[in-house]
C-alpha cells in the first residue's frame, strides 16, 4: 500500500516541525513548505538527511505548485504570537485569507484532505467559560488582536465554504496555548518570556494582576490530538488543549521554582483586548477522538527547560 504524501504549510515553525516528525516517522512523504518569516530552519533541519522530507521555501500566499499528488494538507503557516501581530499585522491577514484560499484550492485540485489550524483566539475574551465549539467568540475586530482572530475566523468560514460547495474534506481544530520545544525565546508569549527572564537572571514580567488564566497543553499530546482529528469524520471545530488552568501568576511562580530562578516579578499593564480567561471544553475531543491530554505540566515544562537552556546560552554567546 503507497503511503501517503503529506503538505505542511508553516512546516518549520514551532508546531510544523512536530507535525513534520509525526508523519515522517509513520512512513509517509512530507512536504515542509514555509517562507521563512516566523518559521526557522533550525527546526526541520535534522530532517533533511531524509529522502522523504521535502522543504520547499514558499509564500502560501502567492500560486502554490506541488507536483504529483497529495493526501493531505495541513494548513499551519500563520504568524502566531502578540509580538508577530504588531509587527506583521497584514501578513497576520493575509496569510489567514489569501494563504487559506490557496492551500484550500490545492486540496480541491488534489482530492485531499485539508486541516486548517484554528485557534482559541476565535472566542476572543470570552463571555462564557469553559468555551465550547458552539460559543460564537466575543472578538473585538479592529484592535491590535483582529488581525490574528479575524484571519482565523474567516479562515474557518472559507474552510467551511470548501467543504459545503466543493465537497473537500475538510477539518478544523482550534488550538489552545501549547508549549514544548522548538517555540522561539522571543516570541511574546508567556512560557519562553517567562523562561527567559528566569534563565537570565532577570524579572519575570506579568501583565496586569496576573490572574489572567491560561491552559497549558504539551506540545505531544496536540499533536496526537490533531492527528486524531485528521483522520475523523469529524467537520465541525472541535477544540484541542488542557483544561487545567491556571492564572498568569500562579504560571510565573511555576517557572521560578522550576528554574531555581533568583528572579522576582514585576507587573506591566494589561494589553489591550488581552483575554481574562482561556479554558478549553473537550467534551468533544473526548468523546469524538478518545483524545484527552496525559503529559503533566511539570513534566512537560522539565522537557521544555532544557531546550530554553540552550536556546539562551546560545544567545548569551553571541
Amino acid at each position: 500500500m503507497p503511503q501517503p504524501t503529506v503538505l505542511i504549510t508553516g512546516g518549520a515553525g514551532f508546531l510544523g516541525s512536530h507535525l513534520c516528525e509525526r508523519f515522517l516517522a509513520e512512513g509517509a512523504e512530507v512536504i515542509c513548505m514555509d517562507n521563512l518569516v516566523t518559521g526557522d530552519l533550525r527546526n526541520v533541519e535534522h530532517l533533511f538527511g531524509e529522502p522523504r522530507f521535502h522543504f520547499q521555501h514558499q509564500d502560501v500566499t502567492e500560486y502554490i505548485h506541488v507536483p504529483g499528488k497529495l493526501d493531505y494538507v495541513l494548513h499551519f503557516a500563520s504568524p502566531a504570537s502578540p509580538i508577530d501581530y504588531l509587527e506583521l499585522p497584514i501578513q497576520t491577514l493575509k496569510v489567514g485569507s489569501l494563504g487559506t484560499h490557496k492551500a484550500l484550492g490545492l486540496a480541491h485540485a488534489k482530492g485531499a484532505r485539508f486541516l486548517i489550524a484554528s485557534t482559541s483566539e476565535c472566542y476572543g475574551d470570552p463571555l462564557v467559560h469553559p468555551q465550547t465549539e458552539d460559543y460564537w467568540g466575543n472578538v473585538n475586530p479592529v484592535g491590535p488582536r483582529g488581525v490574528y482572530d479575524e484571519a482565523k475566523r474567516f479562515a474557518e468560514a472559507m474552510t467551511m465554504g470548501y467543504h459545503r460547495y466543493h465537497g473537500v474534506q475538510t477539518r478544523i481544530v482550534r488550538i489552545f496555548n501549547t508549549y514544548g520545544p522548538r517555540m522561539r525565546l522571543n516570541d511574546g508569549r508567556a512560557l519562553p518570556a517567562f523562561m527567559g527572564q528566569a534563565l537570565r537572571g532577570e524579572d519575570l514580567t506579568v501583565f496586569g494582576d496576573g490572574s489572567q488564566t491560561r491552559s497549558f497543553c504539551y506540545v505531544d499530546d496536540l499533536i496526537e490530538g490533531i492527528h486524531r482529528l485528521l483522520h475523523s469524520d469529524e467537520v465541525l471545530p472541535t477544540n484541542i488543549g488542557n483544561p487545567a488552568e491556571m492564572t498568569i501568576l500562579e504560571f510565573a511562580e511555576k517557572v521560578i521554582e522550576l528554574t531555581g530562578s533568583r528572579s522576582k516579578i514585576t507587573h506591566k499593564p494589561l494589553p489591550q483586548d488581552d483575554p481574562k480567561v482561556r479554558q478549553p471544553d473537550i467534551s468533544k475531543a473526548r468523546r469524538v477522538l478518545g483524545w484527552e491530554p496525559t503529559v503533566k505540566l511539570d513534566d512537560g515544562l522539565k522537557r521544555t527547560l532544557d531546550y530554553f537552556r540552550g536556546r539562551v546560552e546560545e544567545q548569551a554567546a553571541k
